[in-house]
């Protein structure tokens, strides 16, 4: 359901309790204590003279609204869509691209979206150039005179490096430009990218804002209503909607999103100290560590360091004995979850990099990439020190 038209419903207070009231709490109908699940595919029309509000889930359902407008509220924007996956969140903004366009991206960007840019949307005609975002210059050099947009990941995944999200959209705006960023990493917890001037905000929401690892899903949110209405036409046309019963699960993991970031993080800023305190780790990437090159552009701009920690171990076959002697984390894909994850970016989510790229974006076959979860960090040290020293 949308929000309440009472203005005693509307989303108020800090950030915690906009996470529990966020304007569709309670259903208006039967005082229910959660958003019903409308499990419908369409809806009945009962005077054809008047258009209504919902007539076909693939267009429009109350539980994936309640969802929209929640992350809309959440990321200071102006609409907000749900969709299957993070990558269809991602692809579907690619969409506002037509044939002949460029697009700058962020190069150590996601293992799923460089294959998106390099083998989908070259097909359609649409170029990108993959430039160290940390340096502004490089950004204003990659400009060309069919540049229309500037895709940002701060963090990047897996390297962790900081882009300064107001240099980069100021300099957008000055060419004209549509900016889109993944916030995955920070959530709208701890970083608001269009409050920076970001005109798109996506998430993979599989990760923190679903955070049980029990879900797919995607979403976007739009900095001004013309986007908005782009992108319904998009979501609609694609037909790539979030499922209702994913809808339902999302929204009752956002709730305790504050709570496990905080909880997550803390622990991950003790993990990171400590792994930088063992000699057998090469380097430790985490924005919160005093040694991070842009620890200063981060804390500008964002309000916490997050629950990821990437190390790398010096070699592929180090990296490998480490992830069959842990314990704790599960070893796989994915990330942000209850449960602490731990992954090997070069077969898993940069495995569709070539080899060479990768490496040249710092991407090793050392590097391991841990998501802290909610276990105790003590636990989670000892089970590290173990698999590491054999």
């Amino acid at each position: 359901m949308s929000k309440s038209k009472d203005d005693n419903r509307k989303p108020h207070g800090k950030f915690a309790t906009k996470l529990i009231h966020f304007g569709a709490e309670i259903d208006e109908v039967t005082g229910a204590s959660s958003v019903p699940l409308y499990q419908a595919s369409t809806f009945h029309q009962a005077d054809l003279e008047v258009s209504p509000e919902y007539d076909y889930t693939r267009s429009g359902n109350p539980t994936r609204q309640a969802l929209e407008d929640y992350i809309a509220m959440l990321e200071g924007g102006t609409r907000g869509f749900a969709f299957a996956s993070g990558m269809a969140a991602i692809s579907s903004a690619m969409m506002l691209l037509s044939n002949g366009d460029h697009v700058i991206c962020t190069e150590d960007v996601y293992g799923g979206t460089y294959r998106l840019l390099t083998t989908i949307m070259n097909r359609m005609g649409i170029e990108s150039t993959f430039v160290d975002m940390t340096d502004i210059e490089e950004v204003r050099a990659a400009l060309r005179s069919n540049t229309k947009a500037v895709f940002i990941e701060t963090p990047s995944n897996p390297t962790l490096k900081i882009t300064d999200i107001g240099e980069v959209a100021a300099f957008a705006k000055e060419h004209e430009l549509l900016t889109m960023l993944d916030n995955t990493f920070m959530t709208p917890y701890h970083q608001r990218p269009i409050e920076l001037g970001i005109d798109i905000v996506l998430h993979s929401a599989t990760k923190f804002l679903g955070g049980h690892s029990d879900v797919l899903a995607g979403l976007a949110v739009v900095a001004n209503d013309s986007l908005g209405r782009r992108m319904k036409q998009i979501q609609n046309g694609m037909g790539n909607v979030l499922g209702i019963q994913d809808s339902w699960l999302l929204i009752r993991g956002m709730k305790t999103l504050q709570a496990r970031m905080e909880a997550s993080e803390k622990s991950a800023r003790r993990l990171a100290q400590w792994l930088s305190e063992q000699p057998d780790i090469d380097y430790v990437f985490y924005p919160g560590l005093p040694n991070h090159p842009r620890r200063a552009v981060h804390e500008k701009q964002s309000l916490g360091y997050g629950a990821v920690v990437s190390f790398d171990v010096g070699s592929g076959e180090k990296a490998k004995r480490l992830l069959s002697k842990v314990r704790i984390p599960l070893v796989a894909v994915s990330l942000g979850a209850v449960e602490s994850i731990l992954s090997y970016p070069a077969m898993m989510s940069h495995a569709a990099m070539p080899k060479e790229v990768r490496l040249q974006r710092g991407i090793t076959d050392g590097l391991v990439r841990y998501s802290v979860g909610l276990e105790d960090i003590e636990d989670i040290i000892e089970d590290l020190e173990q698999a590491l020293r054999g």
